[in-house]
């Protein structure tokens, strides 16, 4: 399968999907733009269009409400968007790391462009760790994305990465995701959203007290097929009952042993292991058209929202 990643670095271990080049520890802001192909800036051009006349070519005229985005290096064309749309570069992204990494301890880990730069996103490991029964780490990261093309606003995301696996899941609490949004029709002000998040990092110790919670909830096998039939029911044919049944079979199985770390005391037959087999569903074992889409999905769209859905069904095992 063809990927469409369309550049990418990381240190540390190689990644899931086995691309990117890797870069020794605590590189500049600026080695990283160079090595994650981020070292490029979105301009804009007006809309124009040519008119026809009697068969003829016309005049040149120009579309004033709307403006094309393009990259500067390959002038390749990115999307067309309102006069109105924000642009935040991709330096941006890294730029809003460099205080915390320089300062407060933060580890940038993965950072690329997706979609031959429509999307940007950099991944950043924090403080902040924890260990489950079995020895099973989960460490918190900070993620922070945007788009060009109008179907990401740019978002910071506090995110846990499971060790064993990889597997991601968004520090969410009573439904809410943390996550800040910065829509395209204002100015992202990294200074704010970081004074936003920061009442955000006091959620990582109660994420965690129900993550271990959840490791110590053991499920009956009535409930893990209530659990996953409430997961992967389209709620707009739950009236006929229509489920994934290819999905719920996969997500069973890794549950019940195949899984990476379901053997872990942890896991086994827990709320945890549940929850995780189906993170790692969305996030390694889903269908996907390619990788950049895989992981489109597992951070933003249906994949995230199926992760969510699952969260939330595996917080309601122990409340």
């Amino acid at each position: 399968m063809a990927h469409h990643v369309h550049s990418m670095a990381y240190v540390n271990e190689v990644p899931w999907h086995g691309l990117g080049n890797q870069l020794t520890k605590k590189q500049s802001i600026e080695v990283w733009a160079q090595q994650a192909g981020m070292a490029f800036d979105i301009k804009e051009s007006p809309v124009r269009f040519m008119t026809e006349s009697a068969g003829s070519l016309g005049a040149i005229m120009s579309f004033p409400e709307q403006k094309v985005l393009y990259r500067s290096d390959t002038k390749a064309a990115l999307s067309v968007v309102s006069n109105r749309y924000q642009v935040v570069q991709p330096r941006e992204i890294l730029e809003f790391y460099r205080d915390l990494t320089e300062i407060s301890g933060f580890e940038l880990e993965t950072a690329g462009v997706l979609k031959e730069g429509r999307k940007v996103w950099a991944l950043a490991k924090t403080n902040h760790s924890t260990e489950l029964k079995g020895k099973d780490t989960v460490n918190g990261y900070l993620l922070l994305a945007t788009a060009c093309d109008g179907t990401l606003a740019t978002t910071a995301q506090f995110t846990s990465v499971r060790v064993c696996c990889h597997n991601t899941l968004a520090v969410a609490l009573n439904g809410s995701n943390n996550a800040i949004k910065v829509p395209h029709n204002t100015t992202f002000d990294a200074q704010t959203v970081k004074r936003q998040l920061g009442i955000s990092v006091t959620s990582w110790d109660e994420f965690m007290y129900r993550m271990k919670m959840l490791s110590e909830r053991k499920l009956k096998s009535i409930e893990v097929s209530r659990f996953l039939l409430n997961v992967f029911t389209d709620s707009n044919s739950a009236s006929t009952g229509l489920s994934n049944e290819r999905a719920i079979k996969k997500v069973e199985e890794l549950f019940n042993g195949q899984g990476k770390g379901s053997e872990l005391a942890s896991s086994k037959n827990s709320s945890w292991g549940i929850l995780n087999a189906v993170t790692q569903y969305v996030d390694h074992e889903r269908r996907a058209k390619s990788i950049d889409h895989r992981l489109d999905s597992a951070w933003f769209g249906n994949g995230a929202s199926i992760k969510q859905k699952a969260m939330d069904q595996a917080i309601l095992t122990i409340n």
